[in-house]
């Protein structure tokens, strides 16, 4: 590397089948090194297999930046890895699954798990699945946010699609 290098660390956070795993496969530059195991939970819309430990990939930014992307895992056990990844990120991307019934609680326990890694830790939400949710409205996803302080960019997105996966990721570096 470099001296002149710089290099950025950015989290993907949320609960398990958000769509964390499948957004940094999007955007990456190079294949993850991911920690997909098959699942012992019962994860919702069939999903087999949850990360145990982190995804991590990266995305070259310009000849002289690299961004190093790490999805940590959504299990509330697992949420240690925090910890032990995320000091020294410039900012994160809290993915949630509006189809999920506990929408609500699933924001505020990844925005705790946030403030636990670094209280002044910019993000922003990306929400997957709205396509497959008729009764999700933006309205009381902004309504959540308004009642939970958070004054955060928050996007509706399909994780699989590199485009709108690095909207996320442009929006959270616009508003480091």
């Amino acid at each position: 590397m470099l001296d002149s290098e710089k290099n950025i660390k950015l989290l993907f956070l949320g609960p398990p089948g958000s769509g964390k795993t499948t957004a940094i496969r999007a955007i990456s530059d190079t294949p993850p090194v991911s920690s997909e195991v098959p699942g012992t939970d019962v994860l919702l819309d069939g999903k087999t297999s949850t990360t145990v430990a982190f995804d991590y990939s990266t995305i070259r930014l310009n000849p002289n930046e690299t961004l190093h992307v790490y999805g940590l895992p959504g299990q509330e056990y697992l949420d240690f890895m925090g910890a032990i990844v995320g000091p020294g990120a410039l900012g994160a991307v809290l993915m949630l699954d509006a189809s999920s019934q506990t929408l609500a609680q699933d924001c505020r326990t990844a925005v705790e798990q946030i403030a636990r890694i670094d209280p002044n830790l910019r993000f922003v939400i990306g929400i997957s699945k709205t396509d497959l949710t008729p009764t999700f409205s933006m309205e009381t996803m902004y309504a959540l946010a308004r009642r939970m302080s958070l004054f955060v960019p928050i996007f509706c997105i399909d994780p699989r699609d590199p485009a709108q996966a690095r909207q996320l990721v442009r929006a959270l570096l616009y508003v480091l």
